[in-house]
């Protein structure tokens, strides 16, 4: 499979051009031919035109690329190597929903042959790979799995605004049903992987690497944000804690903030989803998903306390909210707790304003129910420097003072502006 694909006597699909397929599909058109297929016909033609929907990709990553971008089932047949790369979401009970990984499976199940490759790179639960989407496959292909076709993983580790650990020089992660297809996987990987693969011993090895990734990561922060809780209460500052903690050699770097986006604050629900299947209810990694889901409640009231000292009449408060994305210098909206702080604020009847140099205000109003506006004014009675965007890194005292009343509060999540806000009360994480 791999000299076919090298030869291009042979095409490789990506399945979901997202924030997490597109880049590997454009990746591997410089080396190989690709056809890249998504459901959505309007973000195609826009990627026919050289433009990314997500805003990650610039008019130039696209030259030089020999990809077929299509929503046509029919030219789906033309490949032979399969990548899935489909957003895995929870529900409004924060229970995986396997739709897209599973519609994806069943557009493989169509026009899968013998021969041909499947290698998903969507994050998942230990055994989901084999459990869920194979019999699917299987199913509708009328083809039997490794006999026929072979099956592979090999999880996403893209990060939106990161131009730094790019597909390239990240390790991949890699894993198939077989030697020889963890072989030809990881040889195909190796064409535009610079880094290198680690090859897993199995694809439900790969599965729980990725899912214990972000849920690591998820649990450290967790701990911030409850060290953050109690030194707020002793009023001490934790920036400054944790910069006197950091003088020692082994003491891990994170930070208290808001958990969003599409893996942090999703994953862990996908590993404890599964452990409950199996009988083992969590408690570490629930406990870390409860503090961190709760903070965008903790931030929103803390400000509701002050507005509620200092003005009396929350109705007649406003509060500007900067930054609507999940993380700084992206568009990305997705599971944005930003969202959350401001629907909390709205419960108190306060008056918000929500700004953000990056995000779209239709996607913002169809996704969470409130658009973006300007700065407006000079009476906020609160600021929320919820993202720090690089276009909010100039801003200091005297730009708050002059859109704010005298007793206002400027509350600094991540601590961007410590030690340079003098002329109002300053607060962060």
């Amino acid at each position: 499979m791999y000299q076919e694909l090298v030869d291009k006597k042979c095409k490789l699909a990506v399945i979901g051009l997202g924030y997490v397929g597109l880049p590997i599909a454009l990746e591997f058109a410089r080396k190989i031919s690709v056809i890249g297929f998504d459901i959505n016909a309007g973000r195609i033609e826009m990627m026919k035109n050289h433009t990314d929907p997500s805003n990650e990709l610039g008019k130039e990553d696209f030259e030089g690329c020999d990809i077929q971008f299509t929503s046509n089932l029919d030219d789906l047949k033309k490949a032979q190597f399969f990548v899935v790369a489909v957003p895995t979401p929870v529900d409004e009970h924060n229970v995986p929903d396997l739709t897209p990984v599973k519609k994806a499976s069943e557009t493989i199940g169509k026009v899968l042959k013998k021969g041909d490759y499947v290698v998903f790179e969507s994050t998942v639960y230990p055994g989901c790979t084999e459990e869920d989407c194979l019999p699917v496959i299987e199913k509708l292909s009328g083809l039997t799995f490794c006999t026929d076709f072979k099956l592979g993983y090999s999880p996403e580790r893209i990060n939106p605004g990161d131009k730094q650990h790019t597909l390239a020089n990240v390790v991949k992660v890699v894993s198939g049903c077989d030697e020889e297809s963890l072989d030809e996987i990881s040889k195909v990987y190796e064409l535009v992987v610079k880094a290198g693969v680690h090859r897993a011993s199995s694809i439900k090895v790969a599965e729980a690497a990725k899912i214990i990734e972000n849920t690591q990561r998820d649990l450290n922060i967790a701990l911030m944000n409850e060290l953050s809780i109690i030194f707020d209460k002793m009023n001490i500052n934790t920036y400054e804690v944790l910069e006197a903690a950091s003088t020692k050699w082994n003491f891990l770097k994170f930070y208290p903030g808001l958990v969003g986006g599409h893996c942090i604050g999703v994953d862990p629900y996908y590993l404890t989803y599964k452990s409950s299947e199996l009988g083992f209810n969590s408690r570490v990694i629930l406990a870390g998903r409860y503090i961190n889901d709760g903070m965008s409640v903790y931030v929103a009231r803390k400000v509701v306390r002050h507005i509620i000292e200092h003005v009396g009449d929350v109705k007649a408060s406003r509060v500007l909210v900067m930054g609507a994305t999940f993380k700084e210098n992206v568009s990305d909206i997705r599971n944005s707790k930003v969202a959350d702080v401001v629907k909390e604020l709205k419960s108190f009847f306060v008056n918000v304003d929500v700004h953000d140099p990056h995000a779209s205000s239709d996607e913002l109003q169809h996704e969470y129910g409130f658009g973006l506006s300007e700065v407006n004014g000079n009476d906020y009675d609160a600021v929320i420097v919820a993202v720090s965007h690089a276009h909010y890194g100039n801003f200091d005292d005297r730009y708050f003072s002059s859109i704010t009343k005298p007793h206002a509060v400027i509350y600094d999540l991540k601590g961007t502006y410590r030690n340079n806000i003098k002329s109002r009360t300053y607060w962060s994480l």
